[in-house]
């Protein structure tokens, strides 16, 4: 069944509708961060932010003689969004209850636009970034091209995971090793694994120790199932495909860090179909494309769009093969999905 369209008139309503939840729900968290700051509070010391519900937040204390122990924060009014990986500044209450006092800087930040375009980060201080696809749902090029050039702008390692690999057969293989050899010839690592039977599970682990990674993808390539394998004690809930889409169902509502025992944590996202790009320029997205990297700035025309102009070193390069046609595409879809101020 196809979604019904809303008007403007209602958009308008149900934006209005959030927007006066979300003061009710601010107004009561400055109340409550009121009364525990008329209250006893401990020292200010570091924290991790490990989880985010709403306006309160799960923060795993870093120090002292409550190291290791998670708090349920409430947050002070003029603080930025906080996400999971932030590190912070906080002071703990009575009963597990505490108060975020401050953020500290962060190193990285993985964002992407909400559906009114502003911009939200998902991950804070990531080293590696984990772009999970599978056999099922049909992985999709375009997606794991925007999460390169994410990766890219955000100065993130990325890493591509093809799940499920179980699933491969005689009708899903030509196409899906097309799709990793374009990626293996750019130089990106590439890792096949199954976490329902552990093949390359051990590869993966290794992959992951000592950094902070997050987990990306569609619902449905088996995200929850990788941390189960991982991390067998975690217990996250795993959905199946639905039968009528072959679309992912969302069994992750909220990311969530997990630890390694070796050292290292994962941070596991909720699933999402599409990933914008309308917070980086056309710039940004060439600069994401890496095979262009000696080409831009080449070409015969120094506005050059790449589509049909003569002399153009991108098409040049398209027609002697040291560009494939799937990254053409999805560059000039990126492109087109760019707001004209990007350009």
């Amino acid at each position: 069944m196809a979604k019904r369209q809303l008007n403007r008139r209602q958009n308008w309503r149900i934006e209005k509708i959030q927007g006066e939840r979300a003061a009710r729900a601010a107004k009561r968290e400055s109340s409550a961060v009121e009364a525990l700051e008329g209250g006893d509070l401990g020292p200010e010391q570091t924290g991790l932010v490990i989880a985010h519900f709403g306006v309160q937040v799960e923060v795993e204390a870093l120090e002292g003689e409550l190291a290791g122990q998670v708090f349920r924060c409430h947050l002070r009014a003029n603080l930025p969004a906080l996400v999971t990986g932030d590190q912070v500044v906080w002071r703990a209450g009575n009963q597990g209850i505490g108060v975020i006092v401050a953020q500290l800087p962060r190193k990285t930040e993985l964002c992407r636009p909400d559906s009114r375009g502003q911009l939200k980060p998902v991950a804070a201080n990531v080293d590696m970034i984990v772009i999970v696809f599978a056999p099922l749902p049909e992985p999709h090029a375009n997606l794991i091209d925007r999460y390169l050039v994410a990766a890219e702008h955000a100065g993130i390692r990325p890493l591509l995971l093809l799940n499920k690999f179980d699933l491969i057969d005689e009708q899903n293989a030509p196409a899906l090793n097309a799709l990793l050899a374009v990626y293996r010839t750019l130089g990106y690592p590439v890792l096949e694994v199954s976490a329902h039977h552990g093949n390359g599970m051990e590869q993966l682990q290794e992959q992951l120790d000592g950094r902070i990674s997050v987990f990306v993808g569609q619902s449905g390539v088996g995200k929850s199932s990788l941390v189960n394998s991982l991390l067998p004690e975690v217990e996250t809930r795993v959905g199946p495909l639905s039968e009528l889409s072959g679309q992912g169902t969302h069994t992750t509502t909220t990311a969530r860090l997990f630890h390694f025992p070796g050292g290292g944590e994962l941070i596991d996202s909720p699933g999402i179909r599409e990933f914008g790009l309308g917070h980086v320029s056309r710039a940004d997205v060439e600069a994401g494309f890496i095979e262009f990297n000696d080409l831009i700035g080449t070409c015969r025309f120094r506005d050059c769009k790449h589509d049909r102009e003569p002399g153009c070193a991108l098409l040049k390069a398209l027609e002697d093969g040291r560009v494939q046609q799937q990254r053409m595409n999805s560059y000039r879809s990126i492109i087109a999905s760019l707001p004209e101020t990007s350009y």
